[in-house]
């Protein structure tokens, strides 16, 4: 474990105070407004990698008001599908991603979302990132860790992990965090990486974090200024 793993539990707090009253995740927005729902959060999910949060939502609001289920979505032509979500990110490839999911979801778990790991992963455009999340969010599940660009990235500022890809991030982060963090950790990363500490020119100077932060791979740092309204960075 690094040795600035220790400092996992203050910055965690300080985050659950930081982030009260920023704009929430698109994905978690769509998982309250829609109870939960492990379909909507699975689709949700899928669209939204390597896209804006404005533009997740919108898309997804499109799709599922035109189909609510594996069922009515999978009766969708895929050319129906990338109108819907454009302009997400890879949308063509999504597209296909969506209709080829719904059907497996209705041929091999019976039009519901599977709740294991292994299962969620035999699904199209799925990965660990979305079977994470799926999980946490429509599962409740508080054995899981979700890993963005976001949380593989500041995990390593934050000198908790010492890793180059997002999966190493995760399996390192079971062995640095307390499980009582572990379905947090993505919220709180990832909400914190959308508005303070950014990719690029992160805002340390507006950062709760600079007692515990040793800025692992900064070289530059933004001036200190009021974040843009709905200003975010895509996962």
């Amino acid at each position: 474990m690094s040795p600035r793993a220790k400092h996992v539990e203050p910055v965690m707090r300080a985050l659950a105070r930081a982030i009260d009253g920023l704009e929430l995740p698109a994905v978690e927005k769509i998982s309250e407004s829609r109870k939960e729902d492990p379909f909507h959060v699975l689709i949700a999910t899928l669209l939204s990698a390597r896209t804006q949060d404005a533009t997740t939502l919108a898309a997804s609001t499109r799709l599922f008001e035109v189909a609510q289920s594996p069922r009515t979505m999978a009766k969708l032509t895929v050319k129906r599908i990338e109108r819907l979500i454009y302009p997400v990110s890879f949308y063509r490839h999504k597209a296909r991603h969506v209709k080829a999911t719904c059907r497996l979801l209705i041929e091999r778990f019976g039009g519901r979302v599977p709740e294991t790991m292994g299962e969620l992963l035999t699904l199209p455009g799925v990965g660990r990132k979305t079977a994470n999340l799926v999980l946490i969010l429509a599962f409740k599940s508080e054995r899981n860790i979700c890993v963005d660009t976001h949380v593989h990235r500041i995990s390593n500022r934050l000198g908790w992990v010492r890793t180059r890809t997002p999966d190493e991030t995760e399996r390192a982060l079971y062995g640095a965090t307390a499980a009582r963090w572990w379905p947090s950790i993505n919220l709180y990363l990832v909400t914190w990486g959308q508005n303070v500490c950014r990719p690029v020119y992160p805002r340390c100077g507006e950062c709760v974090l600079t007692a515990w932060c040793p800025r692992v791979g900064v070289a530059r740092t933004a001036r200190t200024t009021a974040a843009a309204p709905g200003e975010k960075v895509a996962v």
